[in-house]
């Protein structure tokens, strides 16, 4: 099907020379497929050639959402595909075995490497970031900016950075008693 699209090409500018048409009018992509398997939760990854006219170049690269969770104690990323699929986590014990540093900025930068040579092989190449820090704090933890600057120099596209903390709407009552805290 292809070859004869090709060949009314060639047939229509017979005037000019018919393999310089044929050279700048397609080209040839390769384009990668990530598929994961909920139940075994293998990734399979597949190329495809794919053929492009010149006017109507579109590249989709694979993409995957990182949720990153940073509380004052710890900090986790977790990688997933669109679908929700588990591609990789990484957490702040991972990388460090003392307790006290694993919400530190520098453990953040070793476990965004950690993910980047996990998330490379498969050929993803922009992320959306979803942030969240404990529920009802004001600010997240030190890892998350961290982790989002690191994964950029690492070579990923940041598409879209939301905070998705928690905030009680009302909610249980917060602890203090009556008079609140005392010295």
């Amino acid at each position: 099907m292809i070859k004869k699209e090709l060949e009314k090409k060639t047939l229509q500018t017979a005037d000019s020379k018919p393999q310089a048409a044929e050279k700048e009018s397609t080209k040839v992509k390769e384009e990668v497929v990530v598929k994961t398997t909920p139940e075994t939760k293998d990734v399979k990854i597949e190329k495809k050639e794919v053929v492009i006219d010149n006017k109507a170049t579109i590249s989709k690269e694979a993409e995957a959402v990182i949720n990153i969770y940073t509380s004052f104690n710890n900090t986790i990323a977790h990688i997933t595909d669109m679908s929700g699929a588990t591609i990789a986590k990484v957490t702040g014990g991972m990388v460090t075995k003392q307790s006290r540093l694993k919400a530190n900025p520098t453990i953040a930068m070793f476990i965004s490497k950690k993910i980047a040579e996990e998330v490379k092989d498969l050929g993803i190449k922009g992320l959306y970031v979803r942030i969240r820090a404990k529920t009802r704090n004001p600010a997240p933890g030190p890892g998350a900016h961290t982790i989002v600057k690191s994964l950029t120099r690492e070579g990923f596209k940041i598409l879209n950075i939301l905070d998705t903390t928690r905030l009680p709407r009302g909610g249980p009552k917060n602890k203090g008693g009556r008079r609140g805290r005392r010295p």
